[in-house]
């Protein structure tokens, strides 16, 4: 009985993650792990723009150049910034006492976080911060609210304003809440060029939580023949078997 509930809890976990937070609805992050290109875009996008800050603690340079089609001399031109070898773990500098110092928590280590909440809440994340002068970064987000990262994208992205509604709350006082974002503004890119861009980030991430997960989906499909074979031959084996017993 104790298994069966551990094993409950861990089913339900990306559930509860991707309740959690704002409960702002999720919007689709439509990734194909098979696009090659879309990968390697979002590995530069991740060294550029979140790795002074995250880590991928789990992943190494040379595997992911192998699995991406990057060839050493473009690993480390593009991807590689500081003395590390291709060798090493995708580690940064960022100390957790100065994440704490700077952000109020230490930085997490984004190697599982498509696992741990899912790809659509990443993808929907990314694209809900929103203007709130009342927090330290200037921002906020309807994801996860009162957010102490600061929106590393919003050159890009441009600024969003909060769309708030009210509803009627104890004693017939009537309470705003934010309901959703106003269309972007200010940004150095079109929004369906932002829109692509944390979609090609949303899949690296994800791929980096599970390098083999197309190998393992490929794999899957030769089980399941498999199984069906062999579940033809043992049922004809068995009419064999008892084909003389009355």
């Amino acid at each position: 009985m104790k298994k069966l509930i551990i094993a409950s809890i861990l089913l339900l976990a990306p559930v509860f993650a991707s309740a959690a937070g704002g409960g702002a609805p999720l919007q689709s992050a439509d990734i194909d792990l098979s696009d090659q290109g879309s990968l390697q875009r979002g590995a530069k996008y991740f060294v550029n723009y979140c790795m002074g800050c995250h880590s991928l603690q789990y992943m190494r340079y040379n595997r992911l150049a192998a699995d991406l089609g990057i060839d050493e001399v473009a690993l480390r031109q593009n991807l590689i910034f500081d003395d590390s070898k291709p060798g090493d773990l995708m580690t940064n500098a960022m100390s957790p006492d100065d994440g704490a110092k700077w952000f109020g928590t230490a930085i997490p280590d984004l190697t599982l976080v498509t696992r741990w909440r899912n790809p659509d809440w990443l993808y929907t994340y990314l694209k809900s911060f929103y203007v709130d002068s009342n927090r330290p970064y200037g921002v906020n987000n309807l994801v996860f609210p009162d957010v102490g990262m600061p929106h590393v994208l919003g050159e890009l992205q441009g600024s969003q304003d909060p769309v708030f509604e009210e509803h009627e709350g104890e004693g017939g006082a009537m309470i705003k809440k934010v309901a959703g974002v106003s269309e972007a503004t200010g940004g150095s890119m079109s929004a369906e060029d932002y829109d692509a861009l944390v979609r090609d980030l949303t899949a690296f991430l994800t791929y980096a939580g599970e390098p083999v997960i197309m190998e393992r989906q490929k794999l899957g499909w030769y089980v399941i023949a498999f199984l069906v074979v062999f579940t033809v031959l043992a049922y004809l084996l068995k009419k064999e078997f008892w084909r003389d017993v009355h």
